[in-house]
């Protein structure tokens, strides 16, 4: 996929999601419709439509983001962010370099990990 550059970014997300994904922002926690969802389908990524989760793989961690315990392979690229003073596991999209979240080692089994996304970054779409 080419890379956009900021301004073609502009055309295609929102004012927030344009902070989150590109600028490496965080929505407000509890405010994703997403962190709810409860049906059975697939969390794509909102920059470039790439499947990025299943609903299988969501739980509820009580963290107030959509959360998942592994992603589909090779989706995600990782760099460490120290932006908080401490380290931390930073994931972006590896199709077209989206910001989504951070990776926690405090999920369930049968990863140990929690994948904390952003919901504004996702687009959920229903199995039919």
């Amino acid at each position: 996929m080419p890379k956009k550059i900021n301004k073609e970014w502009m055309k295609v997300l929102d004012s927030e999601q344009y902070m989150i994904m590109r600028e490496e922002g965080t929505e407000r926690a509890g405010s994703s419709d997403l962190n709810y969802e409860k049906r059975k389908g697939f969390y794509h990524c909102a920059g470039c439509e790439t499947k990025l989760f299943s609903s299988e793989m969501k739980y509820d961690s009580g963290s107030g983001w959509p959360s998942f315990f592994k992603s589909f392979p090779e989706v995600f690229e990782t760099k460490t962010d120290y932006l908080l003073g401490y380290p931390r596991t930073e994931y972006h999209c590896s199709t077209c370099g989206g910001h989504h979240g951070h990776i926690f080692d405090d999920g369930p089994e049968p990863t140990g990990k929690r994948y904390c996304n952003n919901g504004k970054a996702l687009i959920f779409k229903e199995e039919k």
